[in-house]
């Protein structure tokens, strides 16, 4: 059954098969007629991106109301509070909608270290700390990760998708750029 893309995005390319003046979209990585993403990745968000060529499985994945898990790795500006952390963890009225409750994790140093660089590299500055916190959601609205942690105090430096449901990015093995089929199901 090949009806599943895995994609490991990287920084800078557009989530669109037409081609774009500023960025490089998927068709400069994937020549497959019929798919489309299952949900998106902002241009300057990377990682895991699904796409299948079948509806009930694209709205199974993308459509908020299914409850898919997405889970990111975000670098954030600051230094880790506990008390703008509970924030992510309640419903936070972002304006448009109101999310439902975020699981959150610090990340340990060995754990960003199966990153890859990013290209070009984040901006550092050296007196503002920054840290990584792993983020789960079951929405997945427009900048949802990015809008969230901006309104708990901590500005998005850098956000990395590693999960939809269960199929995980670094359980693939999928160098960025790359793309393969795959039966697993998210």
């Amino acid at each position: 059954m090949n009806d599943l893309i895995i994609f490991n995005k990287p920084y800078g390319v557009i989530c669109q098969f037409s081609p774009h003046e500023k960025h490089a979209s998927l068709k400069d990585f994937i020549n497959v007629p019929g798919f489309y993403p299952a949900g998106r990745l902002d241009t300057d968000s990377e990682g895991l991106l699904l796409l299948t060529n079948n509806g009930r499985l694209q709205a199974r994945i993308a459509e908020p109301k299914f409850g898919k898990e997405k889970t990111y790795w975000a670098q954030l500006e600051g230094a880790p509070d506990p008390i703008k952390l509970a924030l992510l963890q309640k419903p936070m009225d972002l304006g448009d909608f109101n999310t439902r409750p975020a699981r959150i994790r610090l990340l340990e140093t060995e754990e960003i270290d199966k990153l890859w660089p990013r290209n070009p590299p984040i901006r550092e500055r050296k007196t503002v700390p920054d840290f990584w916190l792993e983020i789960t959601i079951s929405e997945g609205k427009n900048r949802q990760v990015r809008r969230m942690t901006a309104k708990a105090g901590y500005p998005c430096l850098r956000l990395v998708r590693v999960a939809v449901g269960q199929l995980n990015l670094f359980e693939q093995n999928l160098d960025l750029g790359c793309w393969r089929y795959t039966a697993q199901r998210p």
